[in-house]
């Protein structure tokens, strides 16, 4: 490629929180360029959001639709790459479905759709597009995450017995949406969020790292969901017992309203010879326990970290990495698929995405957790996915 990937954005402008997240990361390796969008439902909005990010007012629309009819419009040699989609949960499938359908390769924040009847449709437009549809479970791309995938398939833990997920936050221990704030209002209405608050919002997150790095998935569950805070209509604490295919069992604690809790998203692992344990918000280190000698912890950015590690490290040891390069990892590997697909190439055999796939099986979750919470936490066979 001798010219850096054209984006566009739907959602994302003034006021929102992962537009920015996204815009970084698809930025931080000078192979991307954004030159359209969508910003806001609301018109005006959206023209003020384009100028803000410097954008030629004629590439910036009042809608999604708009946007794709417009952008399908232009010749291949000013088409966008692909499209970055960072609205709430509700207005997720449209878009997507609108742009893979006119050609466009779709990045699209997560859960993949309100629920998971939706997702199966966007998976069989996926499918019939042959388009790259990449959903961003950004966690998976954290360098010892994939350190912690790599000890679990080399069979360093010998057999996984037990796996323990967690992600706890405390900023809707009170109604913060009944002030008004943004990100809060949005993520506790069913309308806008889709079935489940806390479980949808973090507890995927929780569910795919989980998935990602062990390869084990949730044949049955049992699931309590609470929403403690007083005239809230979705989830913001839930605790679930998990037995995985093949008998393994594990627990998952999702809560948004744990008091001082910031970004707690943390992994352990625990197998028949050695443990592994994660956390986010010390995203450098993984720590390997053993029963019969003391506990290891390794650093990102070594020489004795795995191949795959190795990959996707930015930085030396001792130069911290964290969130914005776990998202500007996924978008690095998207390039890679961008680059094969301009080049008429075959995608590589190797790419590290999250897809469209993994988006139904977290829809599966969220709709097996919610069903078995209702039925007073009995135990319930995963939906099929």
């Amino acid at each position: 490629m001798n010219r850096k990937f054209r984006f566009g954005m739907i959602g994302g402008g003034r006021g929102a929180f992962i537009g920015a997240v996204h815009r970084i990361a698809a930025l931080m390796d000078g192979k991307a360029e954004l030159v359209a969008g969508a910003f806001s439902s609301d018109a005006a909005r959206s023209q003020a959001s384009g100028a803000d990010l410097g954008l030629d007012p004629a590439r910036v629309y009042g809608s999604y639709a708009e946007m794709a009819k417009a952008e399908a419009a232009r010749p291949a040699g000013d088409r966008l790459d692909f499209v970055v989609i960072v609205t709430p949960n509700h207005q997720h499938f449209p878009p997507a479905k609108l742009f893979l359908e006119k050609g466009f390769n779709v990045v699209c924040d997560k859960p993949v759709t309100f629920n998971l009847a939706e997702a199966k449709k966007l998976r069989a437009v996926v499918r019939k597009s042959g388009k790259l549809f990449v959903l961003t479970h950004n966690y998976t791309g954290n360098t010892m995450v994939k350190q912690a995938r790599t000890l679990v398939r080399e069979g360093a833990l010998g057999e996984v017995r037990k796996v323990v997920a967690e992600y706890s936050q405390g900023w809707l221990s009170t109604l913060v949406e009944g002030t008004g704030q943004k990100q809060a209002s949005w993520r506790t209405d069913p309308k806008r969020s889709g079935a489940a608050g806390c479980i949808g919002d973090i507890g995927t997150h929780a569910e795919n790292l989980a998935r990602y790095v062990t390869g084990l998935h949730i044949d049955t569950l049992c699931a309590d969901l609470t929403a403690f805070v007083k005239g809230r209509k979705l989830d913001d604490d839930g605790n679930i017992l998990l037995r995985f295919k093949g008998g393994a069992k594990g627990v998952l604690h999702a809560s948004q309203i744990s008091v001082g809790e910031e970004n707690n998203l943390n992994l352990r692992v625990y197998g028949t010879k050695a443990a592994i344990e994660w956390r986010q918000e010390h995203p450098n280190q993984l720590i390997v326990k053993y029963p019969d000698r003391p506990s290891e912890i390794w650093g990102r950015g070594n020489g004795y970290v795995g191949a795959e590690a190795r990959r996707f490290t930015r930085t030396p040891s001792g130069h911290p990495e964290g969130y914005l390069e776990a998202f500007g990892n996924l978008y690095q590997e998207l390039f890679r698929a961008l680059a094969a697909e301009a080049a008429g190439a075959p995608r590589p055999a190797d790419l590290d995405l999250p897809t469209i796939e993994d988006g139904v099986e977290g829809m599966a979750f969220i709709e097996t957790v919610v069903k078995s919470s209702r039925l007073g936490a009995r135990w319930v066979k995963l939906a099929k996915a």
